[in-house]
């Protein structure tokens, strides 16, 4: 377990996402939902992360039902606000916002001091708790004064009042992270996608900023959503075909795991836990198999050599931290 930042909050080292097991993109049932965070559980896996977002709160109950017979001072979880959720009887479904479930609500931007606490207010009620441990700010990107201006200052306040432990914002861009990280006081930033074998923005200001200041960072989208798990033609990267150039790059970083004996599903996720910065490496999985997969994956060592060729190839830079040179 690691500790984020100054707070007294802690998380394990591989975190279970729960937007999978909201029905993201297809349908997931009930019991492999259950099933998924069970695994994760067996697995030593104690820091869970959902949001309103996924699956219109379907994330939030049924992450809350699959671990309310669970010590509640056992393992850690966070939510998010900035997006209220307001019913709604247009009828249809959710799958343009990516999630294969009715269209019972809609989502609201809200980075109000009133909004973010309603918010929190109805995440608790759907997760069956008295308490998260963990509060980002969700994808302000379009926000960004209002969220500076009023989320933060709200967070910080449910903070001071020790209704959470620990605050932050989660992004899938460095810029504005970065910003928290330097003009805030923020515990930790969840940065998704911008830190992995395809894409290291974050190395260049992010992560430096986190480490000088004490900041923890959460790394999601480590497969850059699918094309580091399994690089292939039609695979995505980053909810999207990746182009035939990412394609090329992500099967060249196969080739070197396959002459070293790993899978590139190990080395994605080695590599973005090898930042000293980094708390936890955040992981979505849909199913019991998946965790499994990813729990293995992650705890399977990577040989000093595959970090050597990958940065003699170009496929690294020099200055990015791999697991054989943590101190």
């Amino acid at each position: 377990m690691r500790r984020l930042g100054g707070s007294g909050v802690e998380v394990s080292e591989l975190a279970f996402g729960a937007a999978a097991i909201a029905n993201l993109y297809t349908e997931v049932g009930e019991e492999q939902a259950h099933e998924a965070v069970h695994a994760a559980w067996q697995r030593g896996i104690r820091y869970f992360d959902t949001a309103p977002h996924y699956g219109l709160g379907l994330s939030e109950r049924r992450l809350g039902a699959a671990l309310r017979e669970r010590p509640r001072d056992r393992y850690t979880i966070s939510t998010k606000v900035g997006r209220r959720l307001e019913p709604w009887d247009a009828g249809g479904d959710d799958l343009g916002d990516g999630f294969a479930v009715p269209a019972t609500h809609r989502r609201v931007w809200d980075f109000s001091e009133d909004g973010v606490r309603r918010t929190l207010e109805a995440s608790l009620t759907r997760l069956g708790l008295d308490r998260v441990d963990i509060v980002y700010l969700h994808d302000p990107d379009d926000h960004a004064e209002w969220a500076f201006r009023e989320g933060y200052p709200a967070l910080e306040k449910l903070r001071a009042q020790g209704v959470v432990g620990a605050i932050g914002a989660g992004m899938n861009q460095v810029e504005m992270l970065t910003r928290f990280v330097q003009d805030t006081d923020v515990d930790v930033v969840l940065c998704a996608g911008r830190y992995t074998l395809l894409d290291q923005r974050a190395l260049t200001d992010l992560l430096p900023a986190a480490q000088a200041r004490g900041v923890s960072v959460v790394i999601g989208g480590a497969f850059n959503s699918g094309l580091l798990a399994d690089p292939r033609p039609g695979a995505t990267y980053d909810y999207a075909t990746a182009s035939p150039e990412l394609l090329h790059r992500a099967l060249r970083l196969k080739s070197v795991a396959d002459r070293h004996g790993v899978t590139l599903r190990a080395a994605a996720l080695a590599f973005c836990a090898a930042h000293p910065a980094v708390a936890s490496v955040l992981v979505g999985a849909r199913s019991a198999l998946e965790v499994v997969d990813c729990a293995h994956q992650f705890a399977a060592p990577v040989p000093a050599a595959l970090w050597q060729e990958l940065r003699a190839t170009g496929l690294l830079p020099p200055d990015a931290p791999v697991p054989a040179e943590e101190q």
